[in-house]
Order: C-alpha cells, then structure tokens, then sequence
C-alpha cells in the first residue's frame, strides 16, 4: 500500500515509445480551412459521393473534442476520441503494456473486450471475482498487484450485471495502485451516479470511458471517447492513426452532440420502460430474480434459460444468453426496448410461461 501521490503516466509508458514521434498528417502541418489543399494527394476534384469528402477528416477532431468539453465540462486537452471504446482499450494496451511481460487485472463478470484486447496484445490477465452481489474484492485485487501490473479495468455501471460499484472501492483502489485504473462508464448516462471524470483533477492515473453508442443512440458510428490527463490523452493520440475517425462520423457526432435535449428525453424514456420491465418481469413463474440495474438493461435469473434464449429467438425477439458467464447462471440479459419492443418481448414472455 502506498499513500496517493501523482502518478507519473510517462514513466508507465513503454520504453520504446518514451521517444516515439507520431505521424505528421498533411493535416496537423496546415490547420485552416480556406486554402489550394496541394498537399495530401487528395482527389482536388471531388468525389463519387455528396458532401466533400474527397478531403481527409480532421486528424484530431477538433470540433468534436471541443463540443465534448462543454458538454462533459472538461478541457478538450483532456478528451481523447476514437472508433468505439474498444479502440481507447486498445490503445491503452500497446502504451503501457510489454507483450509477454506486464499483466493487467478484470473482475468478472465484466465486458469482454477487456480481456480479448489483451489477447490480441499478449498481455497476462488476471481475475479477481466481483463478489456474489457484483462488487470489488478490493483487498483481493490490491493482493493480485505485482511490479508489472500496469492496468486495472472497472467497468461502472457493470455489463453484464448492470448494477454500480461501491464508489469508495473504485476510489480505494485508484489510491492504492501506482498504476492505471481505466473505469468504463458506457452506461453512466442511465445511472444516478456521478461520473468519475469530476475526480480527473485530483487522479493522474485514472482513465474514463465513455460513448456515444449508448444514450446518445449513436452505436452505428462507432465513437468512443476517453477522459484523462492531457499527458494521459496526448499519449493516446499520438499513437492511434492519423485519420482514424471520418469526417462523416465527426459531422454525425457533432450534430448528436448539438441535440443533448433528446438524448436526455431518450433516456427518460428508456428509464420508464425499464421501470415497466422491471415490474412485469418478476410476473413470470419461471422468473427466479431480476437484479438491481443502473443501466439501459436488465439481467434476469430464469429456470431455463437456454429454453427460453431459443424460444425468443424463434419468434424474433433477441435477448442475450449469460448463462454460461461467471456469477451469472440461469441469467438472460435484457436491453430495454421501445414501448413496441417492449410489447412483443412480454407477449412471448407471456407464451413462455403456459
């Protein structure tokens, strides 16, 4: 154990990229707009499609990261944006991370990218059970540290249990830990809880991340944001691909952004029908326990639950089978639906039971 003091996130990088310069787009050599662009072996003369696209997409995101800030009331030096959550996972992996050598700790059940980032990266990881109500074994996790444990994953609100971590055990953890703590926070917009991003000032070595593929409704554009130091975010943008994010998906992401009164109306909505879900599941003989959630689903413990998988799989409606996941026997988990969805998943819920 140690006191809290800040984390130097430089000297957790790997050796290799301590001096590693990142590739100058023709992009980042000129920013402005209004210019002859003779510079990036663009097609000058347009392109098969409508909307400019023949140029390259801001290399950094600019407007987006700016848009970002105001919205999360954080800097935009502090906003790292990628393809999905599941790039910033990956990121994290080949900055901090020796192949072969360091190893980062999950506490199933938990998301599994966490756990395939780390394969692809050849990265040791180690588990530490959440326990039987889905919190931290912190003392567990703090025993499981060695010299080369460079990341801890906590995913709050978790997937797929759907319920929040303790917050004085994330917090505990993040105190106790020399190196990087990323908290996955997918679901926040749905959850009473405050973001952890509030606690960027006090923590160098915490990572959040978040996304529009949630409570935004933006899953099909695939961007994915992470909240750090801007030591922390200036290492992950150096390292990502230049033009990795289209200006398609900015102009998307921008115009989502600009609509934060529906995207909170949407998550009313999908709160009222969770509620509603919520008290028509437990109705259902074969429904042993339906878990608390924090989230825009719901896991639910029944008899049969590959019966059941199957059964809604014949009649159109898909829900997820957790059955085989750790902690999570007997459990189907459920995306609240529209009032319609909604609807239909009941009607054969219904059928189920006779």
């Amino acid at each position: 154990m140690f006191k809290y003091m800040e984390v130097n996130v430089r000297e957790l990088l790997r050796p290799h990229l301590r001096a590693f310069k990142s590739y100058s787009s023709a992009r980042l050599e000129y920013t402005g707009a209004d210019a002859v662009f003779l510079d990036a072996n663009e097609n000058s003369l347009g392109s098969a499609s409508e909307g400019g696209l023949n140029r390259y997409p801001d290399p950094i995101q600019f407007q987006v990261k700016e848009k970002i800030s105001k919205v999360k009331s954080i800097a935009a030096e502090q906003v790292f944006v990628g393809n999905g959550s599941d790039e910033a996972i990956d990121l994290l992996y080949r900055a901090f991370c020796e192949p072969g050598v360091d190893n980062v700790i999950v506490c199933p059940p938990t998301y599994g990218m966490y756990e395939t980032s780390a394969q692809l990266n050849n990265i040791q990881v180690r588990e530490v059970s959440l326990t039987d109500d889905f919190q931290l074994q912190v003392d567990q996790v703090l025993a499981t540290i060695d010299a080369n444990t460079k990341m801890i994953f906590i995913c709050n609100p978790n997937n797929p249990t759907g319920n929040l971590l303790d917050q004085s055990d994330i917090t505990r953890l993040v105190e106790n830990f020399k190196g990087i703590v990323i908290v996955d926070e997918a679901y926040i917009d749905f959850s009473p809880a405050e973001s952890w991003i509030s606690n960027l000032s006090k923590y160098s070595n915490v990572v959040v991340l978040q996304t529009l593929s949630k409570a935004w409704g933006m899953a099909g554009i695939r961007l994915g944001m992470a909240f750090g130091s801007k030591e922390l975010v200036q290492i992950l943008t150096a390292i990502k691909p230049p033009y990795n994010v289209s200006s398609l998906t900015q102009q998307a992401a921008l115009t989502a952004l600009g609509n934060k009164h529906l995207k909170e109306k949407m998550v009313q909505l999908i709160l009222k029908q969770r509620d509603r879900l919520e008290e028509a599941l437990p109705t259902f003989s074969y429904v042993q326990k339906i878990y608390p959630t924090a989230t825009n689903f719901i896991l639910v413990k029944v008899d049969d639950p590959n019966r059941l998988y199957q059964f809604l799989i014949k009649n159109n409606v898909i829900v997820r089978n957790r059955d085989t996941t750790h902690l999570c026997k007997g459990c189907v988990r459920i995306t609240v639906g529209s009032e319609e969805e909604n609807d239909e998943l009941l009607k054969w819920m219904q059928e189920f039971d006779r």
